[in-house]
């Protein structure tokens, strides 16, 4: 496959960038400072990294404002971190996939695939489902009767979707997540644990992106509902009847129990627990390893198990190693005390 290849001028225009020296260079890709060679772009966000700025090799420059110490040409943007991320997608070529749909596809006889799709060999596809077009079906995938997956899918290898969930337009499961396993639900009935039917769905709107190996619980009753625009990390649980908003964020090893609801822009940090029945407020913040146990207002940042506000957890978390030191000093000042009130008496 032929390199795709950008002049300077094509990327700035593509970012609303102004170019500061020659704009007829001609950019293979993008590569960070300390990787780059020629023909390459990068780009500079963080003084932490003038050491590789002054050493790399980079053809030319995206940066938030001209750079006088390097002397190449250079793509001037509001903000370069997420003009970078555009840029990126400049260079991406499109994914190869089977023409069309294989004979060694298992597809039921009722189940309909739109036009321009493409199902690899190995790939199961039950009764009734409905698939749109441009979709494109990896070995080992396999859909569930009744399900209904919408345009420009991308579902990848040995991914499980089970029956009656939906999924929308431009959604992207990455290999081995599994959605519309049975939630964990069962009521106590003496010693044994009598299992409640999960008779709801997974419904997944336009856009999403879920990371590899993710398990999206179905519900008990309606749907466990994630949002347009959300973005997962690899292997994250969602339990049943989670709500998650617009556009949030989670990271990876992230855990959200059953019935949260998580609002709109959230970013959730890794391996973080959220209890089931939280409210998780929009655009709240919820650093790495915090235990969520209560609800969470609106636009909070919080840290620590159980959350408290940020800044309250950096400072507890930095007293945590001279615990010691303050139990030592502890035990000489009881002491001196003692000592004190038995010259009083």
């Amino acid at each position: 496959m032929t390199p795709l290849k950008r002049t300077l001028k094509e990327i700035a225009e593509s970012v609303g960038g102004e170019v500061h020296g020659d704009e007829n260079v001609t950019i293979k890709g993008l590569q960070p400072l300390h990787e780059a060679s020629d023909g390459d772009i990068s780009f500079y966000t963080d003084p932490r990294y003038k050491e590789s700025l002054e050493t790399t090799r980079a053809s030319a420059l995206i940066v938030g404002s001209r750079i006088d110490s390097y002397q190449g040409p250079q793509v001037v943007v509001p903000n370069p971190g997420l003009a970078s991320a555009k840029v990126a997608n400049l260079f991406v070529s499109g994914m190869p996939t089977f023409e069309g749909i294989s004979g060694q596809a298992v597809i039921d006889k009722s189940a309909t695939i739109g036009a321009g799709s493409s199902v690899y060999p190995l790939a199961y596809v039950g009764e009734e489902v409905e698939i749109g077009s441009n979709c494109t079906l990896f070995p080992g995938v396999f859909v569930g009767d009744r399900t209904k997956i919408g345009n420009d899918v991308i579902i990848f290898p040995n991914v499980t979707i089970m029956n009656d969930c939906i999924i929308g337009n431009g959604v992207i499961i990455h290999g081995g997540t599994v959605i519309g396993s049975d939630g964990f639900g069962y009521i106590r009935d003496g010693d044994r644990n009598i299992k409640i039917p999960q008779t709801g769905i997974v419904q997944v709107d336009d856009h999403v992106e879920i990371g590899a190996s993710n398990t999206i619980d179905r519900a008990t009753f309606g749907r466990t509902w994630i949002k347009e625009g959300v973005k997962t990390d690899d292997q994250v649980h969602i339990a049943h009847n989670v709500v998650v908003e617009e556009h949030t964020i989670i990271v990876a090893q992230a855990a959200i129990g059953g019935s949260a609801h998580v609002g709109k822009g959230v970013v959730i940090g890794g391996q973080v627990a959220v209890a089931d029945h939280v409210n998780i407020g929009k655009r709240a913040m919820i650093g790495s390893q915090s235990g969520v146990a209560k609800s969470i207002a609106p636009g909070d940042m919080v840290s620590g198990t159980p959350t408290m506000p940020h800044r309250i957890w950096l400072k507890t978390s930095s007293l945590i190693p001279r615990l010691p030191q303050f139990k030592d000093r502890l035990r000489k000042l009881e002491k001196r005390l003692e000592a004190l009130e038995k010259k009083l008496k």
